[in-house]
């Protein structure tokens, strides 16, 4: 396992977040890599220095911290140019890892899909490109480890052009995948069913969460579950299940890619394909670790990436999840819309959850009877297999049903509706 050591530069002005909250957060994401966090260093400066980042002095002061502590790599808190890093690389002569490489390097490893290993690849090929020259020697370590993971030194050896020339390839398949993506979207929105997706920080249990929702689905096995384990980005891979609302109508729900502050911009272009699913859900879950120290940053981060994502205008129902472990009942805040508080780990307040779905979602449910002549078996298997149908009878004129309509649906089965 590396030993690794942090590096945080305080400049009083890091949006909200304390540098404290972030260095905090840096040591998950180097352990979320397989790094063993030693020691930390945090600089305060008015400035960030051009050549250095925190300063010449600070990284002498680093060396000799990384003798002391036999460190094997020095991850730093913010992105670095690859001139910072060739000059902090020269005088420390240890590996050099910046927080937008560490995020990168876990997506490699976490990705599992030929979609999901594109678009990493695209990202951290994009992260790499202008830092080819600045990076030094940097380019040419072997022995893999944090921050070399994914596309790896064959890409990194390769000239520019050839970068360019794959840089390109990688978008055309994914807008290949993407034009997929639509055509499916379109038969969902054929369908009528309703989507809710689920965001929120990673690690919050929106992968748990998404496992309790889909269990009660008419048709659940339990290879329709997502891979779940308490780590930062456990879970790239966007999944869409059916499941059902307490009045027996089905919707379906996705799970989105986890949130971190200062996600890298190459990682949410790259993924933006997959992270539009939000814009074309009808409802939002906001889910919310209720036990983190942190949470008013981390739900500003969610919102702000949320509003980027031109999705702010949804419906959402803020999730306090995690309530099983602290006495939460004096935990209030004062935000728009619906919350719940629940444990999806346990199970508790999941009921309640899906009760405001049902009455959040922007769709009007209809108590109707209809008549559907035999004729017209296929109008009459439609309602079977997308409606909630509470009796049915065959009688002389055709199947006569009693069902629960969603607006949809209800005008387009108007005239086989008895008075």
């Amino acid at each position: 396992m590396e030993k690794v050591l942090l590096v945080g530069l305080d400049t009083n002005s890091n949006d909200g977040i304390t540098i404290d909250s972030s260095v905090k957060e840096l040591k998950e994401l180097a352990e979320a890599a397989g790094g063993e966090v030693v020691s930390s260093i945090i600089q305060k400066r008015d400035r960030v220095d051009s050549s250095f980042y925190i300063g010449k002095g600070k990284v002498e002061e680093i060396s000799i911290y990384c003798e002391e502590l036999d460190i094997d790599t020095v991850i730093f808190n913010d992105e670095l140019s690859g001139a910072q890093m060739r000059n902090v690389e020269k005088v420390v002569n240890r590996k050099i890892v910046d927080r937008t490489n560490l995020i990168l390097d876990i997506f490699a490893s976490r990705a599992l899909t030929k979609e999901g290993k594109l678009q990493v690849e695209l990202a951290q090929l994009k992260y790499r490109l202008p830092r080819l020259i600045g990076l030094g020697t940097q380019l040419s370590r072997t022995g893999g480890g944090i921050g070399t993971r994914g596309p790896g030194e064959m890409k990194l050896e390769i000239d520019r052009r050839h970068i360019l020339s794959r840089i390109t390839d990688i978008k055309k398949q994914l807008k290949d995948i993407e034009k997929n993506r639509d055509i499916k979207r379109n038969k969902r929105s054929e369908s009528n069913l309703p989507v809710v997706a689920l965001v929120g920080y990673t690690n919050a249990g929106k992968s748990t969460l998404f496992n309790n929702i889909i269990k009660r689905s008419d048709d659940y096995t339990d290879k329709k579950d997502v891979y779940v384990k308490d780590m930062l980005f456990a879970s790239l891979e966007t999944k869409l299940r059916k499941s059902l609302l307490p009045n027996g109508q089905r919707f379906l729900v996705t799970d989105t890619v986890g949130f971190v502050s200062k996600l890298p911009t190459h990682l949410i272009e790259a993924f933006k394909g997959t992270l539009e699913e939000v814009k074309y859900a009808d409802l939002l879950l906001h889910v919310v670790d209720i036990t983190n120290e942190d949470l008013d940053i981390q739900m500003n981060t969610t919102m702000k990436i949320i509003k980027d994502l031109q999705a702010i205008d949804k419906p959402i129902i803020t999730v306090f999840n995690k309530t099983d472990k602290i006495d939460y009942k004096d935990v209030n805040y004062n935000i728009e819309g619906p919350k719940v508080y629940i444990s999806a780990k346990e199970g508790i307040g999941v009921d309640k959850l899906m009760k405001e779905i049902e009455e959040n979602l922007p769709q009007k449910f209809y108590d109707v009877k209809l008549l559907i002549p035999y004729s017209e078996g296929d109008i009459s298997s439609k309602v079977f297999s997308e409606s909630k149908v509470e009796e049915y009878e065959y009688i002389e004129e055709g199947i006569k049903i009693k069902a629960v309509l969603n607006h949809i649906e209800y005008n387009r089965l108007k005239k086989y509706i008895l008075d």
